[in-house]
């Protein structure tokens, strides 16, 4: 069964693999890629990066709508999005307090994206509970992205930290990834590990005991053969490391705010311990943070962060043109 999308269909269901290309695609988890079209969506951020700087914003998708719909607070993502498609010329019906719309009356969220994708020819959400994103592509005719649906994933947040690697580092074969800090709620690592399997890398997870990365995410980077461990301590892996990938404690995500104040402060990225690191490596962060990376550290060359951030806005304009089949 098949839903048109202008002149393409959609697969209702699990999300299909991006195989025959972006037009009318959900992209709704990291599992639909392929290397072949991780490298197109790169090479096509790396096209909007450069209009950007020689242009500031293109007409490519004047006349197209996009629907922002947030029902987690944001501001990287949703002004990202935001941003992405005002650059390309095209227009936002920003919906960033879903509490105060119509599902406080008891709205579902099929009817929701129906609703919207009357006025809109693309939308991107946001939602608290895991697969949300997938269940809105079953009932919606046009093109959903994911923008994080609870602990599960965060497709797009996964392909802009991949293309910041290859952006800082040069290439992501062969590097050694480390991430650090809140592993079993961050919806950013599950998604990153699953699609750093696509490449020859090795992966250390580090957390506190409560706080390990997911069995099944651990298993699937077991599964496609890729070297994992597990520690404690980040010193152990400091000066080994090419990316240092570290994430906030999530006050939100604890029913128990005795283990959030136990685990918060469990680790701090200082300039002592980045003294231990290699000279050409690179710290990244999904942001906000919350204390977990020193403020010292922000005038190091390795810390990529703000680089992440504005890469993401490239990586997003490529995505909304790939789907609305204008890249």
């Amino acid at each position: 069964m098949g839903k048109k999308t202008g002149n393409s269909t959609k697969t209702v269901g699990l999300a299909p693999n991006i195989d025959s290309g972006f037009y009318g695609q959900d992209i709704v988890s990291v599992r639909q890629f392929s290397r072949d079209n991780l490298a197109y969506i790169f090479g096509v951020a790396d096209e909007m990066k450069a209009v950007v700087k020689r242009v500031g914003s293109t007409d490519l998708l004047k006349g197209h709508v996009l629907a922002c719909v947030f029902y987690e607070p944001s501001t990287r993502t949703s002004s990202s999005f935001i941003a992405a498609m005002s650059r390309l010329g095209g227009s936002v019906v920003p919906i960033n307090e879903v509490r105060y719309s119509s599902v406080t009356k008891g709205e579902s969220l099929p009817d929701t994206v129906r609703t919207l994708e009357s006025y809109a020819d693309v939308i991107v959400l946001r939602h608290p509970e895991v697969g949300a994103s997938k269940v809105a592509a079953e009932y919606a005719r046009k093109p959903i992205i994911n923008a994080g649906d609870g602990v599960g994933e965060h497709p797009t947040q996964a392909l802009l930290d991949l293309y910041t690697v290859q952006a800082d580092l040069g290439a992501i074969d062969g590097l050694h990834v480390a991430m650090v800090g809140d592993l079993r709620f961050g919806r950013t690592v599950h998604s990153l590990a699953r699609l750093l399997c696509l490449y020859d890398v090795q992966m250390t997870f580090v957390s506190p005991e409560i706080l390990r990365m997911p069995l099944d995410v651990v298993n699937e980077v077991k599964d496609q053969g890729r070297p994992v461990r597990e520690t404690y301590d980040v010193h152990d892996i400091i000066s080994d490391v090419d990316v240092l990938y570290v994430t906030r404690v999530q006050r939100e995500r604890f029913a128990d705010q005795s283990q959030y104040e136990s685990v918060k402060d469990h680790y701090v990225i200082t300039p002592e311990l980045m003294e231990q690191a290699k000279e050409r490596m690179i710290v990244m962060h999904p942001l906000p943070r919350v204390g977990e990376i020193s403020y010292a550290i922000d005038d190091d060359p390795r810390a990529a962060y703000f680089r992440q951030m504005e890469n993401g806005m490239y990586i997003r304009m490529a995505l909304l043109a790939a789907v609305l089949g204008k890249a």
